[in-house]
């Protein structure tokens, strides 16, 4: 798995590095082409909280796990973890999901993600791909992605919909 590494007010240091390198290639062992997969990884500090967020975009699903702690190595740690459960948690959802589709895409790059400085209640945009999916599939997504809700163009109704969890753990869709 190729890593990209960036740091947003911290330096990235060779021991850090080396160390999100190792806990990654552990990784490597749930994917058939893992040569062919790229992890974005941000370390972030604010405070005394150091946060790591790691992105690995597939063609079939996109795992996400962020992790704040004051030990940069320990949040590290659970990061990985974290990814680790999802994968094997929705291994078999996975498997039986995508088995017959020969043509899924997924967008490979990241959503563009900006901040803004000013006072204005708006801190953060994105830019979203929607592409067709039934429910199911959506709240695959949405688990994996650590979201409370997802956005996706629902492949039975050709709309837009917005999937949601609710405080009682249960699912909640909205159409348009």
């Amino acid at each position: 798995m190729r890593i990209d590494i960036r740091g947003d007010k911290v330096k990235v240091t060779d021991a850090i590095k080396k160390q999100i390198t190792e806990k990654l290639g552990k990784l490597d062992q749930y994917f058939e082409n893992p040569e062919e997969l790229k992890a974005y990884v941000v370390i972030r500090v604010k405070n005394k909280e150091q946060t790591i967020e790691v992105t690995i975009p597939t063609p079939k699903f996109t795992l996400r796990s962020e992790t704040s702690e004051e030990d940069l190595y320990a949040a590290i740690d659970l990061t990985i973890d974290k990814l680790e459960r999802q994968i094997r948690k929705n291994k078999t959802k996975m498997r039986r999901k995508f088995k017959d589709v020969l043509q899924y895409e997924m967008m490979n790059d990241l959503p563009e993600e900006e901040e803004e400085e000013t006072n204005s209640k708006i801190v953060r945009r994105k830019t979203i791909e929607l592409r067709p999916m039934d429910e199911e599939e959506a709240i695959l997504q949405m688990e994996l992605i650590e979201h409370d809700f997802f956005i996706f163009k629902n492949v039975d109704t050709d709309n837009v919909a917005v999937l949601y969890k609710r405080k009682d753990g249960s699912y909640g869709i909205i159409n348009t």
